[in-house]
């Protein structure tokens, strides 16, 4: 992100755009947005041509925009921002209720930085969009933490730490199932969410840790959440792992602000979703 739009959400109210063919839709997001986000802006149209006109008057901070718009595919928009000064920094998530096909395919393209499964409801939305434009400057939660390069592993536990995560690391995926085992005989899950890279030392790799927790602890993507670290850029690598399981996967060289935003949104997700099991 840029100097001059850094400044502008430390100083000024943000701006989101909602781009979304839905007029309901656009009335449900709007609604939960200044609800959840009092001190937004929020702006909503129902077409591309009427989002780049938008885009044209004024700088936003954040632009949620749907898959499917009567004009226009919602990449076709991400594409026009990124080719757009001074728009170009601008975090561009999609909004979609079918964005799970394209997220496998890994097919999203590099002009979005993120997207969002409208089956997690808006309020979820509210707290993923408040993750980018207000970033928390403390948190609470236990990250298991599996990597076995110390340079790497030392600079990650302090950004994690640095906002207050407690951070119980493990060099290898044989060391993190027997913590996980170790506590579940206590009646724990031993962590709030859990960070781990792909290609480790030892036998087993991140994709058989992530296999161990959905398959043989029978965690579900509420219960533990999974942030798979990759240097892999094969489409069909990075789809076999959020099939297999990953909540979402962060590509190496990791970048701070966007690895805390995951980390944090995975955080509050589940803990949503624990609080409306324990209520039921």
């Amino acid at each position: 992100m840029s100097g001059s739009i850094s400044n502008r959400l430390a100083s000024a109210a943000p701006r989101v755009l909602v781009v979304d063919g839905s007029k309901v839709v656009r009335q449900l997001i709007a609604r939960v947005l200044r609800a959840e986000l009092p001190e937004a802006e929020v702006v909503d149209c129902g077409t591309g041509a009427e989002a780049q006109r938008l885009l044209e008057g004024g700088v936003f901070d954040f632009i949620t925009i749907a898959l499917r718009l009567p004009d226009m595919d919602g990449l076709e928009l991400a594409h026009y921002v990124r080719e757009s000064a001074p728009q170009i920094y601008v975090p561009i998530v999609v909004v979609s209720g079918d964005v799970d096909a394209r997220l496998h395919q890994r097919s999203l393209g590099e002009d979005v930085t993120d997207y969002f499964d409208k089956s997690l409801g808006f309020k979820a939305l509210a707290e993923f969009i408040r993750g980018y434009v207000r970033p928390e400057s403390a948190a609470e939660g236990t990250v298991l933490y599996v990597e076995d390069s110390r340079v790497v592993a030392l600079a990650t536990r302090r950004m994690l730490e640095k906002i207050g995560l407690t951070v119980r690391h493990v060099v290898s995926v044989e060391d993190a199932l027997a913590l996980l085992e170790t506590e579940r005989a206590q009646g724990q899950v031993g962590a709030d969410v859990v960070l781990t890279d792909v290609s480790l030392k030892g036998e087993l790799t991140g994709g058989d840790l992530l296999d161990q927790i959905r398959n043989q602890f029978h965690y579900g993507k509420g219960k533990l959440p999974v942030l798979v670290m990759t240097g892999d850029e094969n489409p069909a690598n990075q789809a076999a792992l959020l099939r297999a399981g990953a909540n979402d996967l962060v590509e190496k060289p990791v970048e701070e602000k966007l690895l805390i935003t995951k980390l944090l949104f995975q955080l509050r997700v589940a803990q949503h979703l624990r609080g409306h099991d324990a209520a039921a």
